[in-house]
């Protein structure tokens, strides 16, 4: 617990205890607002049940009740419930006599017998069956309090520390993701060049260029929590032509992203790169015609992105489509977005798509 919380809580028990103390005074009445009698009556009371509470509350609930030491706590409360009652009992007696002191009139004063008048022996204070009872439930309460509050203390302080726990286990497994997503991302940029180093010496040397910024952009901008979507969009852009380089002219590509001045929402980074992956390695045949398609849009604080393409399925020996990228793509919405996004994929008319919508608000 952190200093701010502690002086909050600190400030929290001397409001409740104040109010408490002053609370009797509106209950006595104005005649009766003397500090003696209000002392024996509204604070002497108040001040045992705040010992009793503190006492559980600070020294035996996490000592002993919720260590499971039963016998022990019941032991030890029973001890300091004996020690008030012994107390209260002499103090009744005691603040007896002075009341009965106070009620003498003068002529009383010289009958009296032991200090007690005349016309008041035989009179005893309540039954102590009553006075037992009443001393005995009240010492509860203040037990029963200190049991909920700690109990309810310790519960928050429980889910606290799980959801600690959690976010920590959370933050890992991402960038476990993201790191596992950067060397898939280079390894398949790396396979484009190496295509384009005999055919196209030139493109290579472009493809090259390209992808130093797309990496400065993934070592250092995709670290963060959320990217602003005109920087991821500027990203794709960019990775979809470095795409293209590789291919000829029986590949048509066409993307429609968001104006960047629209684009103004945040985005968890590199959302979009395994969709933009899987139509390349799925939807491109070196003797057919293929057409892979890129759409994004926002309405009402919906991203929808949509991927298709011509669907070419890689035979069971062709290892180049792994399925990393989706699996992976799939952890990190659920991970990130659970609960506010929505992924769906099929083929239709031997075109392959992929669907999927965030809330971005």
């Amino acid at each position: 617990m952190n200093k701010s919380s502690k002086i909050i809580k600190l400030g929290i028990h001397l409001s409740i205890w104040i109010v408490l103390l002053l609370f009797p005074y509106l209950l006595i009445p104005r005649q009766n607002n003397n500090f003696v009698n209000f002392f024996t009556h509204a604070w002497f009371p108040i001040i045992q049940y705040a010992v009793i509470f503190y006492l559980n509350y600070i020294v035996l609930l996490n000592k002993y009740l919720f260590q499971k030491k039963y016998v022990l706590y019941f032991f030890i409360n029973s001890l300091i419930i004996l020690l008030f009652l012994w107390i209260n009992w002499q103090f009744r007696d005691d603040l007896m006599k002075v009341e009965m002191q106070d009620m003498l009139a003068p002529n009383d004063i010289k009958n009296n017998f032991q200090g007690i008048p005349q016309r008041f022996i035989g009179m005893r204070p309540p039954q102590d069956n009553f006075f037992i009872f009443k001393n005995l439930f009240s010492f509860f309460i203040p037990i029963i309090f200190s049991i909920a509050v700690k109990a309810t203390e310790n519960w928050i302080k429980t889910e606290a520390e799980k959801k600690e726990i959690e976010n920590k286990n959370l933050e890992s497994e991402l960038q476990h993701l993201r790191y596992q997503l950067q060397p898939h991302f280079f390894f398949n940029s790396l396979n484009n060049i190496y295509s384009l180093v005999e055919t196209s010496p030139s493109k290579a040397q472009e493809t090259i260029h390209k992808l130093s910024k797309l990496m400065r952009y993934l070592l250092y901008d995709t670290k963060r929590e959320k990217v602003e979507l005109s920087e991821e969009i500027y990203f794709l852009k960019n990775y979809i032509q470095l795409m293209e380089l590789r291919h000829t002219d029986k590949t048509k590509t066409d993307f429609v992203f968001p104006e960047t001045e629209m684009a103004s929402y945040q985005i968890a980074p590199l959302l979009f790169i395994p969709m933009i992956e899987n139509a390349y390695k799925h939807g491109v045949s070196a003797t057919q015609l293929s057409h892979i398609s890129f759409k994004m849009k926002i309405e009402d604080n919906i991203l929808f992105f949509s991927s298709e393409n011509t669907n070419f399925p890689k035979s069971s020996t062709d290892k180049s489509g792994s399925g990393i990228g989706l699996d992976n793509l799939k952890k990190r919405l659920e991970l990130i977005y659970h609960n506010k996004y929505e992924l769906k994929k099929g083929v239709s008319d031997n075109i392959f798509w992929i669907t999927l919508q965030i809330e971005i608000i």
